[in-house]
Order: C-alpha cells, then structure tokens, then sequence
C-alpha cells in the first residue's frame, strides 16, 4: 500500500503504460507493412508501387495532411489570441508555412 502513495508511483505508472502502447503500435504497423503482402494500399504505403497513379495519390494525401496540419496551426493560433496569449509559436508556423508555398509556387513557376 505504501508504494501507491508515493509522488513518482502515479507518473512512472503513465509513463510505463505510455510506452508499452507506443510499442504496441509501433510493432503492429510494423507487422502490417512487413506481412501485407499483396494488398495494393500496403503496397502504395511501403512505397512499392511506383506507377504514376500511386504517385498522384501521394501527392494528393500530402497536400490533404499539409492543409490539416496548417488550418489546425491557425485554430491555434486564433485560439490563443482569444485567450489573451500572444500565439507567437503558432504565428512562425504559419509564417513559415506561407513562405515555402509561395517560394515552391515561384519555382515551380519558373521550373515550368
């Protein structure tokens, strides 16, 4: 009983249980990238398939996973003015994320 009431039990607990999830994961995406033999989906995932289909949809999935990642950097940055914060960390994401566009739609411009 004494063990639980200490101030490190609860924390080393959910730190332990963490990682033991994190493994867990980890191993099972592991497996299913290793053993998915011949499903298309895994294939596009391990990168086998190198046909032009399989790259479009890459492209496609990484500007949907850029515009998700950049309209939650805005929410948070809004969030935190709302709060009375100033947002700066989310503020030179942002900044950050609108330099590379329009510098990658200069040169792809001029790349042709």
């Amino acid at each position: 009983m004494q063990v639980t009431r200490s101030k490190w039990f609860l924390p080393l607990f959910a730190v332990a249980l963490g990682l033991l999830v994190f493994f867990a994961i980890l191993a099972g995406a592991g497996a299913i990238l290793l053993l998915g033999g011949r499903s298309e989906t895994i294939r596009g995932l391990r990168g086998d398939g190198g046909d032009e289909r399989f790259r479009k949809m890459d492209i496609h999935a990484t500007a949907l996973a850029g515009l998700a990642v950049i309209f939650a950097i805005i929410i948070a940055f809004l969030v935190e003015l709302a709060r009375g914060h100033n947002g700066n960390p989310y503020g030179w994401l942002a900044a950050i994320g609108g330099i590379t566009y329009i510098a990658a739609i200069i040169l792809f411009r001029i790349r042709g």
